[in-house]
């Protein structure tokens, strides 16, 4: 019998005590960057409301709640209490449940996305895992969106906020850089896994997933975003310099080369039929 998934208890830790994911994409630059680009994104390939969303580790809800205003019907499954608890406020239904092992029936949901579960799953079993998850609970041809940090994020970040010269956090990007992975128990962020873009492609036409894109979210420029904010004590979100660091993610679409400079990556994809 196949054990029972468990989720790193620190990653619970870091949802709970250290970080308000609810507040995450709306309360800085580079985080209104990201949802907004997200949206863009799933708008193009996601099929017309009414129909429904199964949001794998969909954490407070910031994607069920306009999801739900766009008229589609969207549950929420999450491993952090918290999040689910907020994200019922949404207007979604929502359940405490890990990505590798879904409660959904086969084949009920027009739409899977994960948004969060790639980011936390250090080895690549339990990414297949909830990858082939993902694929048993969507429909045929169904729509697959899978959202990965990028593998040299942390360096852009960590010039940014200019802690590189740390020596602790200059040899935790250089890890990172090297394996893809922030081991559990360093300091600064979480237990986690960073995607280049063809590591993610791979990863989704392994599971099944056919047609794969990858989409770089932020673009180019959203580590200006914010180094202006943590520099200046002061707000960019709606400013001549947020627009185009929006407009250069747009920009830098067609290019795959520049796919590496975003912060995170959305693939997306179907089921088969």
């Amino acid at each position: 019998m196949t054990p029972e998934p468990q989720v790193a208890p620190e990653v619970l830790a870091f949802y709970t005590d250290t970080i308000d994911e609810s507040t995450r994409l709306t309360s800085s630059a580079d985080g209104l960057l990201e949802l907004v680009r997200t949206k863009e994104i799933l708008h193009r390939h996601l099929p017309p409301s009414p129909a429904t969303v199964l949001d794998v580790g969909g954490g407070p809800g910031i994607h069920a709640r306009w999801l739900i205003q766009d008229g589609y019907t969207v549950h929420v499954v999450d491993p952090v209490p918290r999040h689910v608890n907020q994200a019922v406020k949404t207007g979604a239904t929502a359940e405490l449940g890990d990505a590798r092992k879904l409660t959904a029936l086969d084949n009920s949901y027009d739409v899977v996305l994960l948004m969060g579960p790639l980011y936390h799953l250090l080895e690549r079993q339990d990414r297949d895992r909830a990858l082939a998850e993902a694929l048993r609970t969507v429909k045929p041809g169904g729509l697959v969106a899978a959202a990965a940090i990028g593998r040299y994020a942390s360096l852009f970040e960590h010039v940014a906020t200019t802690l590189l010269d740390i020596d602790r956090v200059r040899d935790a990007v250089t890890d990172i850089l090297g394996t893809g992975v922030h081991e559990p128990g360093r300091k600064g962020f979480t237990a986690a896994y960073f995607h280049t873009a063809q590591g993610l492609a791979e990863e989704l036409t392994a599971a099944g997933v056919r047609g794969v894109e990858v989409f770089g979210i932020e673009g180019p420029a959203w580590a200006v975003l914010k180094g202006a904010e943590q520099h200046s004590g002061e707000s960019v979100r709606d400013t001549a310099m947020f627009r185009a660091a929006l407009e250069a993610a747009r920009l830098a679409e067609p290019y795959p080369d520049l796919l590496a400079a975003s912060s995170h990556m959305l693939a997306v994809g179907m089921a088969p039929e």
